[in-house]
């Protein structure tokens, strides 16, 4: 019998379009247009020191019938990394901001969707535009702390993370040397058949001196976020959304998410679910069903 780990392989199409955004400091990142551009929109992002191509098993599930326009973060991805004393939520907020002007500049203007992942979601959050720009949004488990002791937590959460992130290897041998290692990783135990090799495909690039593979997004930039990046929840308005919302959360029986999932249910504003079994990497471990609740969130608030 075939191992569906070693035949499963993820191939992210080329774009049918690339559009540059030049943010505030200069530093540029890259919009890319993927699936059917007559169908109405959906952006999306992703999560601390990933790529929204590794998210492929996910979003490829929208691409015969929505224009999905997809961009990574600064210093993530396909982005060149940048000045890591600009690498903070505020810079991320201001890019945010430009980013989505810059898909109505290049790509033209029609009703879309939100679709972020933690740090993403987080940023979509944070701006001042409470997400007007959106039909609707559907954000899989951003960084919230919950109300009450376990607020008091957080920051040491967020210190334990930065400080396992900085005793990882920044440099690999071989793409496949990276997804061996993920498969020892806890939050990486649950994910879909080949997401571990698309990952070592999409979140690692060659190293300028020729020795191995490096992180697209430096180890010192992922910490530097997960150290400060959670107290920027406190400033989350909820009842000043403007547009409907939904987070999707980690099951709360599952161990090994990044953080823990705020208790929204009793929010009227903001709508909660969680899928069983799934962690903070919901979309890379159950992508079909992660595409099925957010097309149905998105139906029901009128995208299509």
């Amino acid at each position: 019998m075939s191992d569906p780990e070693r035949t499963q392989v993820w191939q992210v199409p080329e774009p049918l379009a690339v559009h540059d955004v030049r943010l505030a400091d200069g530093v540029v990142t890259t919009l890319r247009r993927h699936g059917n551009s007559s169908g109405p929109r959906i952006v999306l992002s992703h999560g601390n020191s990933l790529a929204i191509d590794l998210y492929y098993p996910f979003w490829s599930l929208f691409a015969d019938a929505f224009d999905l326009v997809l961009y990574d973060l600064r210093n993530h991805g396909w982005n060149a990394p940048g000045p890591l004393r600009s690498h903070h939520v505020p810079t991320l907020i201001d890019d945010h901001v430009r980013i989505l002007d810059a898909i109505e500049q290049g790509f033209g203007k029609k009703p879309q969707a939100g679709v972020f992942h933690s740090l993403s979601g987080l940023v979509s959050l944070l701006s001042p535009t409470r997400g007007g720009e959106f039909v609707a949004r559907v954000l899989f488990d951003p960084p919230l702390c919950e109300f009450g002791p376990a607020r008091e937590e957080c920051p040491d959460v967020a210190r334990r993370a930065a400080a396992m992130t900085l005793a990882r290897a920044d440099r690999y041998p071989t793409r496949a040397d990276f997804a061996e290692v993920l498969l020892h990783m806890p939050a990486f135990q649950y994910v879909a058949p080949g997401v571990r090799r698309l990952m070592a495909r999409t979140t690692l690039r060659r190293s300028p001196d020729g020795d191995g593979y490096i992180l697209r997004c430096p180890r010192e930039y992922e910490a530097r976020i997960y150290r400060y990046g959670g107290q920027y929840a406190a400033l989350i308005d909820f009842e000043a959304l403007a547009c409907p919302t939904m987070v999707m959360g980690a099951d709360p029986g599952i161990p090994h998410t990044y953080f823990p999932t705020t208790e929204l249910h009793h929010i009227p504003t903001v709508d909660y679910a969680w899928l069983p079994g799934g962690t903070h990497l919901l979309q890379l471990e159950q992508p079909e069903a992660s595409a099925a609740a957010t097309l149905d969130y998105l139906k029901a608030s009128g995208l299509f």
